[in-house]
């Protein structure tokens, strides 16, 4: 519906839609006529409103056209409006309106006061050396701090909405001279159709544009800092930032991705190349060994050392449960004490975990009710299970699959699983990207930066599976 030359018929359009006690309507003089400015008293800075718009008009003289009034307002971002649509979605959004008797347009002007957080090293990615700095919940913040890394001409920002209740803000980030415009395409048209009410954190976005839905993978890269965010554009992906979310998405996403930490391109790169070997070792240890425990239990007891295997069955004398079942309780009792350690406050869920873990595992062990040994298992397992933070979700999955079909089958369960689960992965696509890339297919170029990477002085391409416009990342003369 249009705006009304009439201010009160404007106001009562506007009342109707915006029917909450928050929104205030301000009356004012324009040059002797009647002036209405509406905004929402949680979102808009009062002082801003009143010292560069209500002020400036008031003073006005010359009330003779649209360009008077935009004239005397000394704010940058000044709109003609002409529906009360338009005049609804700016007051939600933080901005103030501006009603003048006798005009059939509104003026709208930036006054928004967001309540933001200091930006600050985010708790998920702590590091030694490298910058300190984490993306908060403003987007606007969130893309300055992109800018002030990268600060290209080819940086390309597109503003998406999406959200028929929430109207939340998503930025689609990428380099024009270096991404794919194919991914850029997918990505826009998918985050386009997402239909929902609303959007409150960027892991909503992830779960609509994402085409395997049902997958315990992940399929998009998330970062909470800048210096990743920018480090993935320039190899070629594209970024999204979501508005109120302090966490970024990347894609394609490829599993290698999560082997990786930014710190590895600080530090000495042996040390990184240590780093890397030692998080997949601490993930296989984590999946397969209560599997191999179990399975060598009830099936291969031939593969534990003879000394080992004599403290084994010293120790099981007199338990009840079986050895999987064993193992399956120790595991539901350490998840639970990790469940309630997360959920309770700070400093209660770490004493909580501590002194729950030794009291409940010493108990425990001299009830008869699970042997030493499955404690150690699962002790050490959970310790490894950390070592790759972002994997938690799908290894801890992963761990009962194996757990399970080591109880059933034994060793021969563990092997036909991980061939499964290998053939799955080989087909696994991420915006046409192969999943276990550069292993599968095997790419040489790539293996640069894979497990173990090469010197920085090396790494002169970008990964030839983003399918970049511009392949070469760097160039070094004499």
């Amino acid at each position: 519906m249009k705006l009304d030359k009439n201010i009160e018929n404007n106001k009562s359009l506007l009342n109707k839609e915006l029917n909450s006690q928050d929104v205030i309507y301000f009356s004012f003089n324009v040059n002797g006529t009647s002036a209405l400015a509406i905004y929402l008293e949680s979102l808009t800075d009062k002082e801003l409103l009143g010292e560069q718009v209500i002020k400036p008009l008031y003073l006005l003289e010359n009330l003779s056209s649209v360009k008077s009034v935009t004239k005397a307002l000394t704010l940058p971002e000044c709109k003609e409006l002409y529906y009360i649509k338009d005049c609804t979605k700016k007051i939600v959004e933080g901005d103030a309106v501006i009603l003048i008797d006798g005009f059939s347009s509104a003026f709208t002007v930036a006054t928004k006061k967001p309540s933001v957080r200091a930006v600050a090293e985010p708790p998920t990615a702590s590091v030694l050396k490298g910058p300190r700095e984490g993306f908060v919940e403003n987007i606007l913040i969130n893309t300055s701090l992109v800018r002030q890394r990268l600060k290209s001409p080819k940086l390309k920002v597109e503003k998406l909405t999406v959200g028929k209740q929430s109207q939340t803000q998503i930025e689609l980030v990428y380099l024009t001279n270096v991404a794919n415009d194919s991914v850029v395409n997918g990505l826009r048209e998918k985050i386009s159709k997402i239909n929902v009410d609303g959007i409150i954190d960027s892991s909503y976005v992830i779960k609509c544009i994402t085409n395997r839905k049902t997958s315990m993978f992940k399929q998009v890269g998330s970062t909470e800092k800048p210096d990743i965010f920018v480090a993935k554009l320039l190899e070629g992906r594209v970024g999204v930032l979501v508005d109120g979310s302090p966490i970024a998405l990347t894609a394609p996403f490829i599993m290698l991705e999560d082997f990786q930490s930014s710190e590895d391109y600080y530090i000495n790169t042996h040390r990184a190349n240590f780093s890397r070997v030692l998080r997949v070792t601490a993930v296989i240890i984590s999946v397969l060994l209560p599997a191999f425990f179990v399975s060598a239990q009830l099936f291969h007891l031939q593969f534990i050392p003879l000394s080992f295997l004599l403290t084994i069955v010293s120790s099981i004398k007199g338990i009840p449960l079986s050895p999987s079942v064993e193992m399956f309780v120790t595991l539901l009792i350490f998840e639970i004490l990790n469940e309630a350690s997360v959920r309770m406050p700070r400093y209660v869920g770490i004493a909580m975990s501590v002194v729950g873990a030794l009291v409940l595992g010493e108990t425990a062990v001299n009830a008869g009710m699970v042997s030493t040994p499955t404690i150690m298992i699962i002790a050490l397992s959970g310790i490894c299970f950390y070592a790759v933070p972002d994997l938690n979700e799908t290894l801890s999955v992963l761990r009962l699959m194996f757990l399970t079909v080591a109880g059933f089958m034994g060793g021969y369960g563990i092997i036909l699983l991980s061939a499964g689960l290998l053939t799955y992965l080989n087909d696994f696509t991420s915006f046409g990207a192969p999943y276990l890339s550069p292993y599968a297919p095997l790419n040489l170029n790539d293996l640069g930066d894979g497990i173990i990477m090469d010197f920085y002085a090396e790494q002169t391409k970008r990964p030839e599976f983003l399918k970049s416009h511009n392949k070469i990342r760097k160039r070094f003369y004499d």
